[in-house]
C-alpha cells in the first residue's frame, strides 16, 4: 500500500530524473535554440509506455510524446542500450525539426522503463534554412524520419548518422544537439537504474501506477466541479501561409460527471501550407488545458487523459493525412487549438479561464547564404487577462515555455544585431483585467540571408472575454534603405546587410467589461446566460 508521503517522495524523484535530463542535454547542446532557449522535453515512461513523470519543459511536446514511444515501440522490439529516433509527424512525430529519442531500460531480460527526450532541431534540412517553409507537402519540410535505431545495444549507428547529416544545412550542430540527446538518455537510465537498486522493482512500479492513478483522480474530480452541458467554441488562423482564406478550428466540449468528450468536429479540411496539425497535437492542447483545470501540482502522467475522450476527424486541420505540410501545425495550430479550448471550457468555468493569450509562437528562422549558419526562435507575446488580475507581458505561454535568447549570446554566435528589444506599450486588450502587452524585437542583418516568418494573430488579435477588448493584432515589418515594408503572417524572404525586420508581436485579450471598454463593442465572448445548458451557444474568437 502506497501511503501520501511515499507516493510524493516517488513523485519528486522522477520528475527530478526528467529534469536532470533536460540538464544534461541543454549543457552538452550546441545549438542556440536548445542551450539558451530549451526548446527540449525529457519524459519517464513505464513498461508500457504511459506517462510517469515530465519535466517542465515545452508543454506541446509533452503532450504528444506518449505518441513517439508507442510508435517506436510498434515499430521494432527495443533491446538493452538501443535508442531510436523519429520526427515523422504520421508516425509519432510532431514536425520535422522535433527530433525524438526513445529508449528502454532492462531489468534482466525485460524493459520495464522508458524514458524519451525531445529536442527542436535549427536545421533538418527542406526547401528553407531552419526548417520551417511556407511548404505545400511535407516532402518539401526537411529530412523524414520514421522510428529508426541509430544507436544498437549502446553502439552508434555511424552510416545512418551520416545519412541524417547529409540532409541538413548545420551537420556539426545537429551532430551535437544529438548526441546531447543520447546523453540525456544515458542519465536518465543511470538515475532509474539507482532508485530501482535503492528501493527494489516492486516498490517503483507501485508507485508509478499510483501517481497516474492519482492524476486520474484530480482531473475526474476537476471535471466534476463544472457544470454538466456541452461548450462550443471557433476560432481562427489567419490564413495558411498558401492562401488568404482564414482557417477555422471548432470544438464541442462534452462535460458529463467526471469525464468529458473533446470533438473537433467541424474544423477546416486539411489546406494546402503548414498549419495542418496531426492528432498527436490536438491530444497535447487538450491535455494541457485539462491540465491547467486542475487546482495545485498534479503530476503530469497519463493518468490525465484517462477521463478525457478526443474525437479529431481525419483529414481535417487538426488531424491531417500524409503528405500535408505540417510545421506550423505543432507551433501555431496547437495556440489556436489551445484559444479554441479555453474558450470553450469559459463558459463553465468564467472566473478562471483567462482571455486569449498572444495565440502565436512568432516563429522566425534566419539562414545565412554566404555565412554558413541556422538560426531559429519563437517570440513572446502578451498573455490575456483573468478575473484575478491582468495578464503578464512579454512571456511565452500554452504550449511553449521556452525562452529568448540573450542578447549577448545572439550577437556572439550569429552574424545579426538586435537594435531594439523591448515590450510593446498599450498592446494588450482594454478591460476591467487588461491584457498583457507584446514585444518589439529588431533585428539587423549582417550578412545576406534568407529569412522565413511563420506567424498568426496579424489579420485579428487575440480574443478578450465578458466585455474585455481584443488585444492588439502583430505586425511584421522589414525596414530596407530608409522605407518600412509590410510583411505578411507567413513569408519568406531574403535580405542583404543593413535591412532591419521589426517583428512585433500580439497582446493579450482584456477580460471584462472596463471604464475603457463600455463605450465600445466588446469582443464576441460566450454568452453567460448559456453557461449551464444543455449545449452553450458559441463563442467565436472573430
Amino acid at each position: 500500500m502506497t501511503t501520501a508521503i511515499e507516493l510524493e517522495l516517488f513523485r519528486h524523484l522522477f520528475v527530478s530524473i526528467a529534469e536532470e535530463m533536460g540538464v544534461v542535454l541543454r549543457k552538452t547542446s550546441y545549438s542556440a535554440n536548445i542551450k539558451e532557449r530549451r526548446d527540449y522535453s525529457c519524459a519517464v515512461y513505464d513498461s508500457a509506455g504511459e506517462t510517469v513523470a515530465m519535466g517542465d519543459h515545452m508543454p506541446v511536446h509533452l503532450g504528444a510524446m506518449p505518441l513517439s514511444v508507442r510508435h517506436a515501440l510498434e515499430a521494432f522490439p527495443l533491446g538493452p542500450g538501443d535508442v531510436a529516433i523519429l520526427n515523422d509527424p504520421f508516425r509519432g512525430g510532431t514536425h520535422l525539426p522535433d527530433i525524438t529519442a526513445v529508449s528502454p531500460v532492462f531489468l534482466g531480460r525485460r524493459p520495464v522503463y522508458y524514458l524519451a527526450n525531445r529536442a527542436h532541431h535549427a536545421d533538418v534540412g527542406g526547401m528553407s534554412p531552419g526548417s520551417m517553409p511556407l511548404a505545400r507537402e511535407i516532402y518539401q519540410e526537411g529530412i523524414r524520419i520514421p522510428p529508426v535505431l541509430l544507436v544498437r545495444g549502446g553502439v552508434l549507428d555511424r552510416e545512418l548518422l551520416r545519412l541524417v547529416l547529409a540532409n541538413v544545412r548545420t551537420p556539426e550542430e545537429r551532430e551535437g544537439d544529438l548526441r546531447a540527446q543520447l546523453m540525456a538518455i544515458a542519465r536518465g537510465e543511470r538515475r532509474l537504474r539507482e532508485i530501482t537498486a535503492k528501493y527494489g522493482l516492486a516498490r517503483v512500479r507501485r508507485n508509478m501506477a499510483a501517481l497516474q492513478d492519482y492524476s486520474e483522480r484530480m482531473t475526474r474530480a476537476a471535471i466534476s466541479r463544472l457544470p454538466g452541458g456541452v461548450y462550443r467554441f471557433t476560432d481562427y488562423l489567419d490564413n495558411d501561409g498558401i492562401s488568404a482564406r482564414p482557417v477555422k478550428i471548432a470544438a464541442a466540449i462534452t462535460i458529463s460527471g467526471d469525464g468529458a468528450h473533446v470533438d473537433f468536429t467541424g474544423s477546416d479540411p486539411q489546406v494546402a501550407g503548414s498549419v495542418n496539425a496531426n492528432y498527436a497535437i490536438a491530444v497535447s492542447a487538450a491535455m494541457y488545458v485539462f491540465r491547467c483545470l486542475v487546482p495545485g501540482d498534479v503530476p503530469y502522467t497519463a493518468g490525465l487523459l484517462r477521463p478525457i475522450r478526443i474525437t479529431a476527424p481525419e483529414g481535417t486541420v487538426v488531424n491531417a493525412r500524409e503528405p500535408a505540410a505540417m510545421a506550423a501545425g505543432n507551433v501555431e495550430t496547437s495556440q489556436r487549438i489551445t484559444d479554441v479550448l479555453l474558450g470553450a471550457l469559459a463558459q463553465a468555468a468564467p472566473d478562471r479561464i483567462p482571455a486569449a493569450s498572444s495565440g502565436t509562437m512568432n516563429n522566425l528562422t534566419i539562414g545565412g547564404l554566404t555565412v554558413r549558419f541556422a538560426y531559429y526562435e519563437t517570440i513572446a507575446g502578451g498573455m490575456g487577462a483573468s478575473a484575478v488580475g491582468p495578464g503578464p507581458s512579454a512571456t511565452h505561454t500554452h504550449m511553449t515555455n521556452s525562452w529568448n535568447t540573450p542578447v549577448e549570446a545572439f550577437e556572439h554566435q550569429y552574424p545579426l544585431r538586435i537594435r531594439r528589444y523591448r515590450i510593446r506599450p498599450g498592446s494588450g486588450g482594454p478591460g476591467r483585467q487588461r491584457g498583457g502587452d507584446g514585444l518589439i524585437r529588431e533585428i539587423e542583418f549582417l550578412t545576406h540571408c534568407e529569412v522565413t516568418i511563420l506567424s498568426d494573430r496579424r489579420a485579428r488579435g487575440p480574443y478578450g472575454l465578458y466585455g474585455g477588448q481584443s488585444g492588439q493584432p502583430g505586425r511584421n515589418t522589414l525596414l530596407r534603405a530608409g522605407k518600412a515594408l509590410p510583411l505578411p503572417a507567413k513569408t519568406n524572404f531574403q535580405v542583404r546587410p543593413g535591412d532591419i525586420l521589426c517583428i512585433e508581436t500580439p497582446g493579450g485579450g482584456g477580460w471584462g467589461y472596463g471604464a475603457s471598454t463600455r463605450s465600445h463593442r466588446a469582443t464576441p465572448s460566450p454568452a453567460a446566460s448559456a453557461n449551464r445548458s444543455s449545449s452553450a451557444s458559441s463563442g467565436s474568437g472573430l
